[in-house]
């Protein structure tokens, strides 16, 4: 198949950017979207071109590093799938394909493609942890969790900070991403003694980095290629007001 693209391409955060057009052909329907990408790639380079800049490592849809909004959606147009696990025959032969950088204050663009998500890291390093001992391995069945409880944590676990909801919220907002490394923690015993604190902090260092704020749109959820549910920003948005109530309590 054949397949006009349409990229975008920066060399900096400064740099105003631009779309750049290309064609490639002769790729396979089997092939993913990134292995497109290195087929026009070699074509560039070929020809004395700047290769385009793109972030991707381990390509099983697990790093959440093949960050791009591909026709306006991101991850493309597979649901609950990132751009790596994403394979050309969801396109026609002939397509026009639009690729973006995930674009929000908080991400500044790295070069064409490529964001930085920093902030992610801040926000996850404010109050991911917990203090549990560590060293030799405990035995499995040392701390008895419920099985409903375990599952919720699981499922906020399963976020890979891609930055998707992100990228989809017209607010730019995080909400999604800082409610699942919260929750994650939060529902587990080992959490409970830096749950209000990291509550605090984690929300308070999200919205001091630039984040817009949550209005409900839910398109963060309909991107989410873990299909983390807007429940935990309920989950969240509680252990918020019961935090900050303990905190002005004690003065």
């Amino acid at each position: 198949m054949k397949v006009h693209l349409k990229i975008w391409t920066q060399k900096n955060a400064a740099d105003k950017g631009r779309f750049t057009t290309h064609t490639v052909e002769n790729v396979s329907e089997d092939s993913s979207f990134l292995e497109m990408f290195d087929i026009l790639n070699e074509q560039l380079v070929e020809q004395g071109k700047e290769p385009i800049a793109f972030d991707h490592d381990c390509r099983e849809g697990i790093c959440g590093m093949c960050s791009m909004v591909i026709n306006g959606t991101p991850h493309g147009p597979e649901k609950e799938t990132t751009v790596c696990q994403l394979h050309m025959r969801k396109f026609k032969d002939g397509d026009t394909i639009v690729v973006e950088p995930w674009r929000a204050k908080a991400f500044p663009v790295k070069r064409d493609l490529i964001v930085s998500r920093e902030a992610f890291e801040r926000i996850q390093q404010a109050g991911g942890y917990i203090t549990a001992r560590t060293g030799s391995a405990q035995d499995a069945n040392a701390t008895l969790i419920p099985r409903d409880t375990l599952e919720k944590a699981m499922d906020a676990a399963a976020c890979i900070g891609c930055g998707a909801c992100v990228a989809a919220c017209p607010n730019a907002s995080a909400m999604l991403f800082t409610a699942a490394k919260v929750s994650h923690l939060n529902l587990l015993p080992q959490g409970q003694p830096e749950k209000d604190k990291r509550t605090i902090a984690m929300v308070e260092t999200m919205d001091a980095l630039g984040f817009g704020n949550c209005t409900n749109y839910g398109e963060c959820q309909a991107a989410c290629p873990k299909g983390i549910t807007l429940d935990f920003i309920a989950k969240m948005n509680r252990d918020y007001a019961v935090a900050k109530s303990k905190q002005i309590a004690k003065g």
